[in-house]
């Protein structure tokens, strides 16, 4: 009896589930033009690999990118977020990136991981979205 009782509560339970036959249309996808900031973070990026490429084959990288100084200048986001300390990780950011170009082949790899090191603390205050690729830049 029991069974039946429980099978009898299924049955209504799913029967009173409602369905809507109406499909509704997807919704558009918006895409956003990228920031300047967006655009010189990924070639940025790019770059950064370019240049762990050459540390690993024993190489030393040679000419600072002189574009990545319009990090103090290029638009935002989310203009909010270029802040004193915004300034201050930039800066960070750079001083380490001049000191590869300016190293000895020692401390390559010590100075590359500082300067990728200063990219991972800046995006730990703000958009964290992608740290998580830029440790792929960090040399084990």
């Amino acid at each position: 009896m029991n069974r039946l009782f429980f099978v009898f509560v299924l049955l209504i339970s799913f029967s009173s589930c409602k369905t809507d036959d109406k499909k509704e249309a997807p919704k558009e996808l918006i895409m956003r033009e990228q920031s300047e900031m967006a655009v010189l973070m990924n070639k940025m990026f790019d770059e950064n690999e370019k240049i762990k490429r050459e540390i690993l084959n024993g190489e030393i990288p040679q000419g600072f990118p002189d574009h990545y100084l319009k990090i103090h200048s290029a638009t935002l986001t989310d203009p909010t977020d270029r802040t004193p300390q915004f300034k201050v990780f930039s800066d960070v950011y750079l001083k380490n990136l001049k000191d590869v170009f300016e190293t000895n082949e020692e401390s390559l790899k010590n100075k590359f991981n500082a300067t990728i090191n200063s990219c991972i603390a800046c995006h730990q205050t703000t958009c964290l979205g992608p740290i998580p690729r830029i440790k792929k830049l960090l040399i084990k």
